[in-house]
Parts: structure tokens; sequence; C-alpha cells
């Protein structure tokens, strides 16, 4: 008996100072499990407008002619700027194709040529162009390519002695670009594009003969909102 109540009288004092323990033990705090946030999966399809600004500059300056005294200047370079709308569809999944239109208003794009009393003047003040293009996609970036038909305003070749003009009104461009998406529904982009039209040849009751290649060559940054997109789309589980 009186081991059986030493026995009781420990098991109630190891089980007292173990309470009292417990009892100065700080509160166990609950941590919550961070919340899965899956990476944003980016989609270029749809619909765009935007604007850009840039430079012009002259492609080939060679020019033929029958008179020896005829000179010619380079053409400066010219200020552009202007807007573009456009559509493209991604597929596959990085590839994507899309249609653009855009046009571009030009300040100081002349080009002279003289012989003292004759002064002809080709100008443009504008270019515009419809291009499809092929670009691939890595998240928000886009590398393209792009080419199609291009345009300018049909002002001729003016000077002070008449003549005969040919000089079109339509060509060809080719170009590509970069371009980043930095905001939901908004992206920046980076373009060269080349536009030729073919060549520019004109005879003057003179008897001056006139010929030309007829081209330039652009550099655009540029800014595009992108409709019924609404930024990068997350995937559901």
């Amino acid at each position: 008996m009186r081991i059986r109540s030493a026995l009781l009288a420990i098991a109630a004092a190891t089980l007292a100072s173990t309470s009292s323990f417990a009892a100065d033990l700080p509160a166990r705090t609950y941590t919550k499990a961070p919340v899965y946030a899956p990476a944003p999966i980016y989609n270029w399809t749809g619909f765009y407008a935007g604007v850009h600004i840039g430079a012009a500059f002259g492609g080939d300056d060679s020019y033929a002619t029958n008179n020896p005294g005829l000179t010619s200047n380079s053409r400066d370079a010219s200020f552009l700027g202007g807007g573009q709308v456009g559509a493209d569809y991604q597929f596959a999944p990085n590839w994507l194709v899309g249609i653009e239109g855009q046009i571009s208003g030009m300040s100081n794009g002349d080009r002279t040529f003289t012989d003292g009393a004759l002064i002809a003047r080709d100008r443009s003040d504008w270019l515009a162009s419809v291009t499809g293009r092929l670009g691939y996609t890595w998240g928000p970036g886009l590398i393209y390519a792009k080419g199609g038909v291009a345009f300018r305003d049909d002002n001729g070749l003016s000077a002070n002695i008449p003549g005969v003009t040919d000089r079109k009104s339509t060509g060809y461009t080719v170009g590509g670009g970069l371009e980043y998406m930095f905001a939901p529904a908004w992206s920046a982009k980076v373009e060269y594009q080349y536009y030729n039209f073919d060549t520019t040849s004109a005879a003057f009751t003179d008897g001056t003969a006139l010929s030309y290649k007829d081209d330039l060559h652009t550099v655009k940054v540029g800014l595009n909102y992108h409709f019924n997109w609404g930024g990068p789309v997350v995937a559901k589980y």
C-alpha cells in the first residue's frame, strides 16, 4: 500500500509540473499557406489601334539623265508620324499572323533636280501601307516580319518647265520589328519599314530626260492599345 501511494503521489506531481510548464508556453501561431498564382498566359489575338513617330531616309540617290549639267540633292531625314490599326491571331501556341493598315504624314521629304534653268521637285507628304505580318511570341514579347502594298500621295514631279512624268503612287513595302506588352492591353514597338515605288521618269520640253529609283527607309517607335483582349489571361484549374 505504501508503495502504491508513493507511485500515485509521484504521478500526480509529474502531471502538475507538466501542466504548469504547458501553461507557460506561448500560444501556437498558424500561418496560412500561400495562395497559388498561375503564371500569366499572354494572348495576342484581337484587334488593336495605335500611334507612331519616326523618321524617313532617302534610299538610292543615283539617277540617270542625258543632261550633264543636271544635279540632285540627297533627301534629308524626314520626320513622320501617324497611326495604325490591325488584327492578330495567335496559334500553335507561339506563332502569330495578322494584318495591319498604317498611314504616316511626312515633313521635309523633297528631292530636287536642277541645271539652273530647269528646277524639278519630287515631294511626298504621306506614306501608307496595308501589310500582312508573321510573328513569334514568347510571353509578353513579339518579333515579327511584315510585307504588303505601299501607297503615297500623287503629287507627281513638279517642274518649272513642262514635261511628261511617270511617277507611281503604289508600290511594295517590307519590314519587321519588336513589340512588348508592358501593361494589360498596352504594347510598345520599334519597327523598320522599307517602301519601294519602282522608278520615276520624266521627259521635259527642253530635251532633258531623267529617271531615278524611288524608295525610302523608315524607322518608327509606336504604342498600341489592344481591344477585346483585357490583358494577360490566367489559366484556370
